[in-house]
């Protein structure tokens, strides 16, 4: 019989994903559960749901028997300020992200699972930008989507130790509009921009991690994802580095969790995302002209590896009602440097407040909520359009808001 449920989830689950996802430290979500996002996305040494194994496999064989589903509204807010004149990227403004996990216990120790949940760009578009003197066209903007499947399998070793893998198999797809007039500057000009469709790009990848618990509430966690290598975007090896190459970044991270009574828990987590080591997002902009687009050593977005940082609490206010909220802090990417190219991708967004709740309907079902504000950034630079224009300042800023629902139940 729970096979049976397990199989259902992972079916509803394969038709439910493919419309993931948008995200705010740099391109990664925040958090990748309803639960984990009310407490500022903290979560490696803290599983709540089935959705654990994208931030901490090992999580998955401390949850039990569940399947989690859920969806999110996430409403961005992008312009950019050139040269005094506002121009708005929000030619698509609200955005669906799904999500949805399965789990199930192979013996008290042992768990297998899946989990489906995904990263993305901020779907830019900027319909009335063709006189900004940047030489990009009404309707500019990108549209990238990263669609992860992972299944997992996690080990309680001892009591105290619990150690987890996730194979992640992905699906990526990409789209690039109004960049016409970079043709001139790239290796491949018939493949930069305005294909008839999405572009997609598949690769698989690991994820692994630890959790132990070191005193009665205390415990602690740890995970790692190298560098997943995708196949390239044909569509766009004129505009990407290295003829169209785009790996998903590595990234790791050590986190807590600590409840020091039956109502409390405490939690954070401290993240690393290496941007720098994918050469189309971390390749400087400032090549441009001494290099062509989608040569090896091509201009990219020029973004920084980050450090983020996730805080959050959860108060059991009765058996039924649980409260959650939280802080999420990101080092900024894009510097001013190569805020030109970050037009059409402004991820420049550093602090996120997060609010949570979850309520029991029944001993097996429950319903979570959250809301997420991320707080206006914006980063100032050089206008320098082909072939390097008539100078001048950029000025990008992005703000955001998010409300999600989740259904959680037991088995």
């Amino acid at each position: 019989m729970h096979l049976k449920k397990l199989a259902a989830a992972l079916f509803l689950a394969g038709v439910i994903a493919p419309g993931a996802a948008n995200a705010t430290d740099g391109y990664f979500q925040p958090g990748y559960s309803v639960k984990s996002v009310g407490m500022g996305g903290a979560g490696i040494a803290l599983p709540q749901d089935a959705l654990a194994a994208a931030t901490n496999p090992a999580g998955m064989a401390l949850i039990g028997n569940r399947v989690d589903g859920g969806i999110s509204l996430f409403r961005p807010n992008r312009q950019a300020d050139i040269n005094g004149t506002a121009y708005s990227g929000n030619d698509t403004s609200n955005f669906l992200i799904p999500e949805i996990g399965a789990n199930y216990m192979i013996n008290p120790t042992m768990s297998a699972g899946i989990s489906l949940y995904g990263n993305g760009g901020m779907n830019s578009g900027y319909s009335t930008i063709m006189n900004s003197q940047t030489g990009l066209m009404n309707g500019a903007g990108v549209d990238l989507q990263q669609m992860f499947i992972a299944p997992s399998f996690a080990w309680r070793v001892t009591p105290s130790n619990t150690i987890g893998v996730a194979v992640n198999i992905v699906h990526q797809s990409f789209r690039a509009n109004g960049l016409q007039a970079f043709g001139g500057y790239s290796q491949y000009p018939q493949s930069l921009t305005n294909p008839p469709g999405h572009d997609s790009s598949d690769g698989v990848g690991v994820r692994i991690g630890w959790i132990g618990q070191l005193a009665p509430g205390f415990s602690l966690g740890a995970t790692y994802q190298p560098k997943t290598h995708m196949s390239k975007f044909s569509a766009y090896k004129g505009l990407f580095a290295d003829g169209g190459s785009f790996d998903i970044p590595a990234n790791y991270g050590i986190g807590f969790a600590w409840q020091p009574s039956q109502q409390w828990t405490v939690a954070g987590d401290v993240e690393r995302i290496l941007y720098s080591g994918v050469s189309a997002i971390g390749n400087t902009s400032t090549t441009f002209g001494q290099y062509q687009l989608g040569a090896a050593n091509g201009p990219g977005f020029g973004w920084t590896d980050v450090t983020v940082v996730k805080l959050g609490v959860a108060y059991a206010l009765d058996e039924a009602l649980t409260l959650r909220a939280g802080w999420n802090h990101s080092d900024n990417p894009v510097t001013s440097q190569n805020v030109f190219f970050n037009t059409i991708a402004p991820g420049v967004v550093k602090d996120h407040l997060t609010l949570g709740l979850t309520y029991a309907l029944s001993k097996k079902m429950e319903i979570s909520a959250d809301y997420v504000h991320a707080f206006k950034n914006t980063v100032t630079g050089q206008l320098s359009p082909p072939p390097y224009g008539p100078g001048g300042t950029e000025q990008l800023s992005m703000d955001q808001d998010t409300l999600g629902v989740s259904i959680g139940y037991k088995y």
